[in-house]
């Protein structure tokens, strides 16, 4: 397939998933949703994405898709202090946060690709892509809890980088998707990356009530 016209079917999986978060995120909650508890939870995606980076760009060859999960490993952890201080401000202690820590399902898969189509297309389209939904629709929450520091913090710092990540993987996705092979095996990642980036937000709303939770 034609790789612009391949990325635009990607685009699509990933716009489609955006658009069933945001409809979630527009329900009223199920119950008092805590602004420290979903930015509790946010560090833990932070963090993890800094990791995979970390990880991916290590075994990278290529300079330019090196430098660009080194970018996105500073961002990562830099929007993980951002929340951390945030959640001082609150009167949260980020440090007893972080005990007990347990992997996410999508952190462990993403950690063992293994090809820059499926890394890209997993890491930076699909899920930056449900990234951008989610803190769009947190910062909304945020907003209407009179917590516009919060919503600043990611319209202002965070958004933008989950922005540039998601650029970032569909440009070299041009690169690294031409192949047959290596198409299917993006698409067969994104589809995964978005089951189970959704699954993730599904039991955050069964556990917390929460419409809308941050993501990474």
């Amino acid at each position: 397939m034609d790789v612009e016209a391949f990325i635009a079917e990607l685009d699509a999986l990933v716009a489609s998933a955006g658009a069933r978060i945001s409809a979630a995120a527009a329900r009223p909650p199920a119950g008092e949703v805590s602004i420290p508890d979903l930015l509790a939870a946010a560090l833990r995606s932070e963090l993890e994405a800094s990791e995979e980076a970390a990880a991916w760009m290590a075994g990278e060859k290529d300079v330019e898709l090196k430098l660009g999960f080194a970018r996105q490993c500073g961002d990562e952890a830099r929007h993980y202090r951002l929340i951390e201080a945030r959640l001082r401000e609150l009167g949260v202690d980020p440090g007893r946060l972080e005990q007990g820590r347990v992997p996410s399902p999508l952190y462990r898969w993403l950690r063992g690709l293994e090809t820059p189509a499926e890394r890209l297309a997993a890491g930076a389209l699909a899920r930056e892509g449900v990234a951008l939904a989610t803190n769009a629709a947190f910062a909304r929450l945020c907003a209407e809890r009179g917590d516009e520091v919060t919503a600043r913090l990611y319209r202002e710092e965070i958004g933008p980088d989950e922005a540039h990540h998601h650029e970032f993987g569909r440009r070299m996705l041009r690169r690294f998707a031409i192949a047959p092979d290596d198409q299917e095996r993006a698409r067969a990642a994104v589809a995964r990356a978005l089951r189970l980036a959704e699954d993730g937000l599904d039991a955050t709303r069964a556990r917390q009530g929460a419409p809308a939770a941050p993501g990474c």
